[in-house]
């Protein structure tokens, strides 16, 4: 000890080290960070956190935050039938929920019409089904648009959905300029990893710039872009590569609305974020201050000159990749901890996610249970007393830096290469984030990530636990009645001219806005979306057009009349498409990374040595088709079973993306293929599976053997067994066993895993 007897960092690690046996303490994480099992003033040394309100925004984007005012609930819902969705909301709204999180159907983010033949299986499955404005408005029905900030997950079919917003509320005595909320508008993390897209992503970039033009002109209280990596972390990204890709993201929608003549103050102050919140506690916190600091840097390289505009506002929402079929009530303690992390790290508003959620859709039962947490939170615990609690820690501050500095190295690299789009491209952000993905599935199927009631601590028995079950084809059924009505009651003509003239606006070179700058027409279809030249002095639109400023031809204004006339969402998007075409991409699975860390493991050697005897009697290896139907874009957990397959030595067939079940039957046949692992996220599989199974049976192709993986409640395996499924593989399934399995199905047995001595 010190002459002054207090002890030193060097006596507490002399002390340290002895108890533990010499033992390194040190955790190094998955985004390359030395984590020390101690922190003190040394490892903050020259770092000022500043304070909350002020710049950079590490403690908080407002002085007060939420010791003047709490954080918003948010509950992301929606099923079935707008009536059934618009239920939902009106209970959870009367129980606490402050804000409406709407989620649609993957027809509607795909751009479809519930009558279109691709969708039979989507229709009301994980979201509600929206077609018209007359869905929008019963989706809002005795809901104020006035008062009521209604944020809503849509990127694809932004522009029409946006529209039948614009004009339900409008119909309900509602003027554009009082609408509160944000819609998520965020194109370039599609691409990356959520895959609802509909058009390239060039036209695609041009959306949201008229997005951020119309409502920075006509709705000032809108946000109009939500900038979103939680897609990032639920498809595996670390928190470095969340942070610095999301950052990105916004730096080049921010630039994309500047090359059209938009002033940066005018839109900034309304872009918002969207962070998704793990089960790393202070890693997430760290994660959303560092957040609000690489932004202000950002921004202030950019060109701001508001102090406003560097503010980052962030949403949040509790993991739903953390939360486990087996043992579900263990998540009601993941989002609790998850919502907490959140709230100590800042945000505006927070979502947090259902028990059930792993499973299906939110039941009352689970929804109010989620809700509760953030209002047990905000009323019991303490936590909104105080601003930025936990500022000043050693630990925090010092992890905040760290994140900082790793994510600007990344954004640093997307600069260097030409920006955002370009990164995405090249394809090596997606990459990049797969391989953090499949290392971290082979971690946790090693049991070196410890998950509760899946690698450890299991139950011997599972009790079911009651699920929403949606009524696929009744609910689809219901939607076609409503558009034919629709179609029936409408001005055919007056709604085909609209149509017309957002077909001609979308082949027209983009608008720049500003004062008295009015859209040049340009080429016809497929005309590149370059800028276009300001008008001669004075020239502007006539004077009877429905537009100001600009707006001619931006795409949310003409789909806006599009609505009015009552054109379907299916429509709206087809006439772009007819300009822009639709966007469809292959799946491209890491290699070498889930088998490059079982390299040594015993298991794993005999499944290789498996496939090499089922090669050995075959003359070439196993053949297995990866397989999405439907519309689910959602590819994780395709590309984990293509990934540890491939590595494994099969021959994969990585499907396209978006299939029907006779195209992967098809390709089933066309490429000789011994099993069809058909991956389902979306509650799609009841529909979707046998109709696959059914396309086999009558191609003569029966003994092609039919597996299926995801989000699988367990009361739908029967069903799905009876229909000729052969292998089931939900949620939490380790890969390994799954490969041993599948073997089996294929004639050669493998030995069955060793007992897990932590099981209980």
């Amino acid at each position: 000890m010190s002459d002054t007897n207090k002890p030193t960092r060097a006596d507490w690690e002399a002390l340290a080290q002895k108890e533990v046996k010499g033992r390194d303490l040190t955790w190094q994480t998955p985004e390359g960070i030395a984590v020390k099992p101690l922190y003190t003033a040394e490892d903050v040394a020259g770092i000022d956190p500043g304070l909350p309100g002020f710049a950079p925004f590490t403690r908080g984007v407002r002085a007060s935050m939420y010791a003047g005012r709490p954080w918003t609930i948010r509950q992301y819902a929606g099923f079935s039938t707008a009536e059934e969705s618009n239920a939902f909301y009106r209970r959870n709204l009367a129980a606490g929920q402050k804000g409406l999180s709407v989620a649609f159907d993957l027809a509607t983010h795909r751009g479809y019409d519930s009558d279109h033949p691709r969708v039979v299986g989507d229709v009301g499955k994980a979201g509600v089904a929206i077609d018209t404005v007359e869905d929008m408005k019963i989706l809002f029905d005795g809901i104020p648009l006035d008062q009521m900030s209604v944020s809503m997950t849509m990127n694809g079919a932004v522009i029409p959905i946006l529209a039948f917003y614009i004009v339900a509320a409008e119909e309900q005595g509602v003027p554009q300029g009082a609408l509160d909320g944000t819609i998520q508008n965020d194109i370039l993390k599609e691409f990356m990893v959520r895959n609802t897209y509909i058009y390239p992503p060039e036209p695609s970039m041009r959306i949201i710039s008229d997005i951020i033009a119309y409502t920075s002109e006509n709705m000032p209280k809108f946000n109009s872009i939500s900038i979103s990596g939680y897609h990032m972390q639920e498809a595996g990204a670390t928190q470095v590569q969340e942070l610095a890709f999301t950052i990105a993201d916004g730096k080049e929608y921010a630039r994309a609305a500047m090359a059209t003549g938009l002033d940066l103050d005018k839109f900034a102050g309304r872009l918002s974020f969207f962070f998704a919140i793990g089960m790393n506690f202070f890693m997430e916190v760290a994660k959303l201050r560092a957040a609000r600091k690489l932004w202000h840097r950002v921004m202030t390289d950019l060109g701001a000159k508001d102090e406003r505009s560097k503010m980052l506002r962030t949403h949040c929402q509790t993991s739903g990749v953390s939360l486990t079929e087996q043992d579900p009530y263990n998540n009601v303690i993941r989002t609790t901890v998850e919502a907490m992390a959140a709230a100590l790290g800042g945000t505006q508003s927070l979502h947090t996610n259902a028990l059930d959620e792993a499973i299906a859709l939110p039941t009352d039962f689970s929804a109010r249970i989620a809700r509760n947490t953030q209002i047990v939170l905000q009323e019991e615990t303490g936590i909104t007393n105080v601003v930025d609690p936990l500022g000043g820690s050693y630990y925090v501050e010092a992890l905040t830096q760290e994140l900082y500095d790793k994510a600007w190295k990344i954004i640093e690299r997307v600069e260097a290469e030409g920006g955002m789009a370009k990164a995405v491209a090249a394809g090596w952000p997606k990459a990049m984030i797969e391989e953090a993905s499949a290392a971290r599935a082979a971690r946790v199927d090693k049991g070196e990530d410890v998950i509760v009631g899946v690698n450890r601590y299991r139950l011997a028995d599972e009790a079911e636990i009651d699920i929403l079950d949606v009524d696929n084809h009744a609910v689809r059924e219901a939607q076609i009645r409503r558009i034919e009505k629709v179609k029936a009651e409408r001005d055919e003509a007056e709604c085909q001219a609209a149509l017309d003239a957002l077909r001609e606006g979308a082949r027209c070179n983009p608008p720049r806005y500003g004062e008295g700058n009015h859209a040049q027409h340009g080429g016809g279809a497929g005309t590149n979306p370059s800028i276009a030249p300001a008008p001669p002095s004075g020239a502007g639109a006539p004077a009877t057009s429905p537009f100001r400023g600009g707006f001619e031809n931006n795409l949310l204004a003409l789909a806006v009349e599009c609505a009015r006339a009552r054109a379907t969402l299916g429509e709206i998007s087809s006439a772009m498409e007819d300009v822009f075409g639709r966007y469809g991409t292959n799946p491209q699975p890491v290699s070498g990374i889930y088998g490059g860390a079982y390299r040594d493991d015993g298991r794993w050697k005999m499944l290789r040595e498996g496939v090499g005897s089922i090669e050995r009697r075959k003359g070439r290896k196993p053949r297995m088709l990866v397989a999405k139907m439907g519309q689910d874009g959602h590819d994780r957990g395709a590309n984990l079973v293509s990934s540890a397959f491939g590595d494994l030595g099969f021959e994969v067939v990585a499907g396209p993306l978006f299939q029907t079940p006779k195209e992967a039957a098809d390709l089933a046949i066309e490429r000789q293929v011994d099993v069809v692992g058909a991956s389902s996220l979306a509650a799609g599989h009841k529909t979707l599976i046998p109709e696959l199974i059914g396309h086999l049976r009558d191609a003569g192709r029966s003994d092609i053997k039919v597996i299926a993986g995801g989000v699988i409640p367990a009361q739908d395996y029967q069903f799905l067994r009876d229909a000729g499924v052969q292998g089931i593989f939900g949620p939490g399934t380790n890969l390994v066993d799954a490969a041993g399995e599948v073997l089996k199905l294929l004639g050669h047995n493998v030995p069955p895993a060793g007992p897990d001595e932590d099981e209980e």
